[in-house]
């Protein structure tokens, strides 16, 4: 695995949650995935793919800065800000957030495997 390749997964990651593209969200998911939410909520892959695909979750901004990723064998751990405007369920979403996600190298690719966010003042 290279930084480049996580880094264009990253890049493919954040254009299909601006797109809600729920099929490249389904190839780069983990079926096993676990993400924590800044409210404290653990959710699913088909928890996440399921707010995009009823609508509920509507990203109009998505803009990434800071952001440090160290490879670990097969894995790869991202640490980045995210600005994050859209709405969620009727109700806005308008600030900036801290990301950590783990990548993991499988034969069709690489999936998110485990995340976290958390907002900033």
């Amino acid at each position: 695995m290279r930084i480049e390749d996580v880094v264009n997964a990253e890049i493919e990651l954040l254009t299909a949650i601006k797109m809600s593209d729920v099929a490249t969200l389904e190839k780069i998911l983990h079926t096993d995935l676990l993400f924590n939410l800044p409210d404290g909520n653990t959710i699913t892959k088909e928890l996440d793919l399921d707010s995009y695909r009823s609508g509920k979750i509507k990203i109009h901004l998505i803009e990434a800065s800071n952001q440090l990723i160290r490879i670990i064998e097969d894995c790869a751990v991202v640490s980045v800000t995210i600005l994050l405007k859209g709405t969620y369920d009727n109700h806005p979403i308008d600030g900036v957030f801290r990301y950590i996600r783990t990548w993991k190298q499988f034969d069709d690719g690489l999936k998110v495997i485990a995340g976290s966010c958390v907002a900033l003042q």
